[in-house]
């Protein structure tokens, strides 16, 4: 049936479009939250009032993230070329686009898990420290479980972005389906495939988005 829409839409190759999506989104957005974390975690910690207040790492971590940040997506690929050929031996490939996705979002999500820390209730963070509590138990029993929500609402929003991030690579030969877009759609005048690789990568953002809501509404306690 999807051939008498889309006639030159071939479905085996649209499946592996898709599944190439899927796993450069799912893996990035692994890394992106680990990494993202923990630039946030340094951040907050770092700066004013924090636990180790320090200006001059505090400095160097907001640099950092504020120089990648600024880097268009598709630039930082071109500038990652010659690391991502060290690290996964080719520039070609969804595993090819994974150093460049998880370094273009971790500092996108590293100032929204700045965010979600500043937002815990000062008290909740005064009472611990008045017990007792070391920099780890603040950091992994108070300030993470508290800022749960905001974190995870955070890497929906990171997500949403490295969907778009993937179409993006895709386009200078990542795979996935904006390769597939681009590539046997575009190039070729076959506007069909660009519709319905555009409603597939909608589809994948609106499922993102429903997880991420329901999950963050689960942690919410209040």
């Amino acid at each position: 049936m999807i051939n008498q829409f889309f006639p030159n839409v071939t479905m085996d190759d649209l499946i592996t479009a898709t599944n190439e999506t899927l796993y450069m989104t799912l893996i990035s957005v692994a890394g992106t939250f680990i990494l993202g974390l923990l630039l946030g975690l340094l951040l907050y910690l770092s700066g004013p009032g924090g636990l180790w207040q320090n200006k001059i790492l505090n400095w160097i971590t907001a640099s950092v993230v504020n120089i990648f940040r600024a880097i268009p997506f598709i630039i930082l690929i071109l500038l990652l070329f010659p690391f991502t050929d060290f690290l996964i031996g080719t520039i070609r490939g969804p595993k090819a686009a994974l150093p460049a996705l998880i370094i273009g979002g971790a500092p996108f999500y590293a100032r929204l898990v700045e965010i979600a820390l500043k937002e815990v209730d000062k008290g909740v963070i005064e009472a611990a420290k008045s017990m007792g509590a070391k920099s780890s138990t603040l950091i992994f029993k108070v300030l993470l479980p508290e800022s749960m929500p905001a974190l995870v609402s955070g890497i929906t929003v990171t997500a949403i972005a490295l969907i778009g991030y993937t179409a993006v690579a895709g386009a200078i030969g990542a795979g996935g389906l904006g390769d597939f877009a681009y590539f046997y759609g575009f190039q070729r005048s076959d506007f069909d495939v660009v519709f319905i690789c555009t409603i597939l990568i909608v589809f994948i953002v609106f499922i993102f988005q429903f997880i991420g809501d329901f999950v963050s509404r689960k942690l919410d306690k209040r």
